[in-house]
């Protein structure tokens, strides 16, 4: 088979007894880096144009990024360019720093600081891989080679630093590759790059630990920097900064992982984009830890337009589930999650409140999105989403029978379409089934007195000119009511169920009545909106006994119809 799993060797886990980050929890926004317009842009298809670049650098800056990777001058042209339209247009904001990268390669370094010529912060990225793989079948080197590659381009970096005073400069050194380089040698060449820069005496440093390629668990991850952080020089002095691939699907976790474990410092993407299966996900991370709290010092309100202006500059479709940011993350179409959110929203008294609603991570509004957006009805729903819809759209309240009534007819339609059912639809559906009036059953007027024996009731219905008179007696006026029916219709009307409700401001009618009844032994229900309970009320019963004797006279009139139909 060519799918076989003994070509491949378990990674080595870190032999560590004295773990302490398992222990910890994250209570404090690492520094973000942002390396959209380097990492994510070499990944793409079609790289961006400038236009698309400062598109990008703009919403980054607008988010509130202080450290944003804008490209790779020294190897690409365009990068080169776009790095000196920033500087020259002076577009970079006094407390951004641009970071740019460059291989550990004297002439490299060079160019990388002629695209640099007059900004007034930046950091000078410079890597070389370290890993035992690429040490010994890419570079056919041995340690102390790879060392010294390290050392020299430590060494230029710091060179041309010295020749541009009035930039406030930040050195970066990544051993590319860290998960796949041995911890011992990975804080061998740190220690040694650091001894050229001297954090210790006011050089600002950070040692970037990427996970160039995702090879095993979160965990292992976090083992393997706390591992760092415990052992090379100047760690008070230095941010650990760590940059984490998707390979596995773990990178926010291992991000996480890495923080609690002692890293500064993260880098990653808007979205996740990246190389093979992309970067870490800034607006994930950020976003888990708003969830509990925390502020990310980011200010992801607006997660349309991060969505919109992200697929205009990489021409990737943002996927409906996409934590946070996708269409559909905060919408329920099961029936039980939609009862739960809405009985916990109906709960929440002030918008400070503590978030606690079920099947709902964080509050949909906080990031520009809307309620109208949580519930959506299909055949999976149930009576909370429906009621939930009605409730928003058209403030229209139902007692729990007529939920789990009602619900049975949208989940009919829902199984006939196929798909998803809209609010309006839903709408219409109510209207038809319990709201609309046939003209004959139409109530005109009612007289209502009450005595002793109860209440006496007058009441005219039916259309112009052939209006129908009633009048009856009854503890109440649906008793009254359905006893005049009851005398005049020779049927049996058995109430099992009616509410009433007041309706809010806004609307034409004022009140809301429900009601089911027995009619002749049948089930039938209807609703009525009118401008006061008693009118709504009376209309809902008359609506509910008209659809009974419709129907059983269009019954007896195809029964009657059916033998002549036969001949």
């Amino acid at each position: 088979m060519a799918f076989d799993h003994r070509k491949y060797i378990a990674f080595e886990p870190v032999r560590k007894t004295n773990r302490r980050w398992p222990d910890r929890v994250i209570e404090r926004t690492p520094q973000w880096c942002a390396v959209d317009l380097r990492d994510g842009n070499q990944a793409l298809v079609k790289p961006m144009t400038v236009a698309q670049k400062q598109r990008l650098f703009e919403l980054l800056v607008k988010l509130g990024f202080k450290e944003i990777e804008i490209g790779f001058p020294a190897a690409s042209q365009p990068d080169f360019d776009f790095c000196r339209k920033l500087i020259e247009e002076h577009r970079i904001p006094d407390d951004v720093k641009i970071q740019v990268l460059t291989q550990a390669r004297p002439e490299l370094i060079a160019r990388t600081y002629e695209a640099l010529e007059g900004a007034k912060k930046a950091i000078v990225h410079v890597y070389n891989s370290t890993s035992t793989v690429q040490r010994e079948q890419v570079f056919g080197l041995d340690r102390a080679g790879i060392r010294d590659i390290a050392v020299k381009g430590a060494e230029v970096v710091k060179a041309h630093a010295s020749e541009r005073p009035d930039t406030e400069w930040t050195f970066q050194y990544s051993p590319e590759s860290f998960t796949g380089t041995e911890l011992d040698f990975a804080a061998e060449v740190i220690d040694a790059v650091n001894d050229v820069w001297r954090p210790d005496q006011g050089q600002p440093v950070v040692i970037n630990l990427p996970a160039t390629v995702e090879m095993a668990t979160p965990n292992v991850f976090a083992d393997q920097i706390e591992w760092i952080c415990d052992r090379v020089k100047y760690r008070e002095h230095i941010s650990i900064s760590v940059h984490t691939h998707n390979d596995r699907g773990c990178a926010v976790a291992a991000a996480e992982l890495a923080v609690m474990a002692g890293a500064d410092r993260v880098e990653g993407t808007l979205m996740g984009n990246g190389e093979r299966t992309g970067n870490m996900d800034l607006v994930t991370m950020a976003m888990n830890l708003y969830s509990q709290g925390v502020d990310p010092l980011l200010d992801l309100s607006g997660m349309a337009e991060i969505s919109d202006v992200v697929e205009a500059c990489t021409e990737i479709a943002t996927h409906p589930r996409h934590p946070y940011a996708g269409e559909l993350v905060f919408t329920a179409f099961s029936g039980s999650h939609q009862d739960a959110i809405r009985k916990c929203l109906a709960l929440r008294k002030q918008d400070d409140d503590p978030w606690q609603v079920a099947y709902l991570p964080i509050d949909p509004r906080d990031l520009g999105r809307r309620y109208e957006e949580v519930v959506r009805i299909n055949s999976q729903s149930g009576k909370g989403g429906v009621a939930y819809i009605l409730e928003r759209d058209y403030n229209i309240s139902l007692p729990r029978w007529l939920q789990i009534e009602f619900s049975k007819v949208v989940q009919r339609e829902a199984e006939t379409g196929g798909g998803e059912i809209d609010s309006l639809t839903i709408h219409r559906l109510f209207e038809r089934r319990y709201l609309k009036v046939n003209p004959a059953w139409e109530l005109k007027s009612y007289d209502l007195h009450r005595d002793e024996a109860g209440v006496h009731a007058q009441l005219s219905y039916g259309e112009e000119g052939r209006l129908e008179q009633l009048e009856g007696r009854g503890l109440g006026a649906v008793e009254a009511v359905s006893a005049a029916l009851e005398q005049t219709r020779g049927i049996r009307i058995a109430v099992e169920a009616y509410d009433e409700f007041a309706l809010g401001e806004g609307t034409d009618a004022n009140a809301l009545a429900c009601i089911r009844l027995q009619v002749n032994g049948e089930p039938r229900s209807a609703a009525a909106l009118a401008e006061d309970t008693t009118s709504a009320t009376l209309q809902a019963l008359l609506s509910a006994v008209g659809h009974s004797v419709i129907q059983n006279g269009s019954r007896a009139y195809a029964e009657e119809l059916a033998p002549s139909v036969d001949a």
